[in-house]
């Protein structure tokens, strides 16, 4: 069936011919059965870009293969289909006590993306990032075939695919390693900041004492300093840190949305002024000091998805979010950053400001040991690519990078300063895909396919 894509920004949508393989058997032969334009896996689409389009060619959608083959319940250790989501597999595990690894600020993401990407979260400062607990996982090649790859079986090409954003192969399924919960609430303490320096302070100072960690902070406020954050971080609670009537059920996990866009919001409705006003609330209801609050994963890990369909209030011309990281002592790089956006007047929905521990062995995979800033911008501010254009530039020269993931249009000399490994990775994947089947939007974009 042929279809019109897009990210989830809605930025730069195409169309391709999409196939739903409805076993792993059927997944992995879609590889072979590509085109001459070549074919790439989608999970639910949630990259903010053009990462799983394909224009003019094929498109896997890999939500149908999502099985478990196998759940070890003394260990944690889950063998799974690719298309299975974490919003799945928290409501199959949570209650059973377990919680995945590492989840990023949406359930709605598929095992197979999760690699793609390499997601990472609130605790990478502790845990890393997703495919540091992917101890090996199935991938569908154009020239091997359908292998098993891990960290110690082909290493090269399991931390190639390790944030290779689909490029390597078709994902079919994976073996991950779950975290023990003894309940499904967070323990959560909030601090309120007055501007950016003293959030990356607190942050600096005390992520260390924290399992999760998140700043949001805001960049153009109605009144006070740049930066001006409310810190939240924490860890799962234990039972007897409920209060009574939690206790009954304390892995209860039923999250449900509280309410919903309608499909046809008018352009603008999110703008400067719109935007400063909703941050302002934001700001201001939070608590300057708050400890030990119970909060439920929904609330603490992923409040987003209580809105169903939330990118639809950027309107048709969607928005981009713009994510970077910056090493550690790169931290002036960071404040023009975010001075320039106060300067020009860059209207940015309540950023997300994190520190990243050590980065792992692939070669695109995102996280550094560094600051990273994560933006949402509406897609219809004037001048929007130049103005992004000369972040990029100040954040390749501080050492910095963007993520793919999130990326739609950032320009391809930008990549091998940004990724030095780049040869290693193109070289793997000439290895596994010397005729170049496996293709996207972004791929070709980016010069990677």
């Amino acid at each position: 069936m042929r279809r019109e894509l897009s990210g989830w920004g809605r930025t730069s949508p195409s169309a391709a011919e999409v196939v739903t393989p409805l076993t792993p058997a059927e997944l992995a032969a879609s590889v072979a059965a590509a085109g001459p334009r070549g074919t790439i896996a989608r999970g639910l689409g949630r990259s903010y870009g053009d990462a799983a389009q394909n224009a003019g060619g094929r498109v896997v959608d890999t939500a149908m293969v999502d099985d478990v083959a196998s759940f070890d319940a003394e260990t944690g250790r889950l063998q799974v289909g690719a298309g299975a989501s974490l919003d799945q597999l928290m409501r199959a595990l949570v209650p059973r006590g377990w919680f995945v690894p590492v989840t990023p600020g949406t359930r709605f993401v598929t095992v197979g993306g999760a690699i793609a990407s390499d997601i990472h979260g609130k605790n990478h400062h502790r845990s890393g990032s997703w495919c540091q607990h992917v101890s090996e996982l199935t991938l569908a090649t154009p020239e091997l075939g359908t292998v098993t790859v891990g960290p110690a079986a082909d290493a090269d090409l399991f931390w190639a695919t390790a944030g290779g954003m689909g490029l390597t192969g078709g994902v079919v399924d994976a073996t991950v390693a779950l975290s023990p919960i003894a309940t499904s609430r967070a323990l959560v303490d909030t601090d309120r900041t007055d501007d950016l320096d003293d959030c990356m302070a607190l942050l600096a100072a005390g992520d260390d004492d924290y399992t999760y960690t998140v700043a949001w902070v805001d960049l153009l406020p109605l009144e006070g300093a740049r930066g001006r954050s409310v810190i939240t971080r924490g860890r799962f609670a234990r039972p007897d840190e409920l209060s009574p009537d939690a206790r009954r059920d304390p892995l209860a996990f039923d999250p449900q949305p509280l309410a919903s866009v309608p499909p046809l919001v008018p352009s603008g409705l999110l703008n400067r002024w719109s935007i400063q006003a909703g941050n302002e609330v934001w700001y201001r209801r939070a608590p300057k000091v708050k400890r030990d609050e119970i909060q439920s994963i929904s609330r603490f890990f992923h409040p987003l998805d209580g809105v169903s369909d939330w990118n639809l209030l950027y309107g048709p011309r969607g928005f981009l979010q713009w994510q970077i990281v910056v090493p550690f002592g790169a931290e002036e790089a960071l404040r023009w950053v975010a001075e320039q956006f106060q300067v020009s007047r860059v209207p940015t929905l309540i950023g997300v400001l994190k520190r990243f521990g050590p980065a792992n062995p692939g070669p695109l995979s995102f996280p550094m040991a560094g600051w990273t800033l994560a933006l949402d911008v509406p897609a219809t501010v004037d001048g929007l690519g130049r103005f992004l254009e000369r972040l990029d530039e100040r954040v390749a020269e501080a050492g910095g990078r963007i993520y793919l993931a999130k990326d739609s249009r950032m320009r391809p000399e930008l990549l091998a300063t940004m990724y030095p490994r780049l040869d290693e990775w193109r070289a793997v994947r000439d290895r596994v895909d010397p005729r170049g089947v496996i293709q996207s939007d972004l791929g070709r974009r980016l010069g990677l396919c």
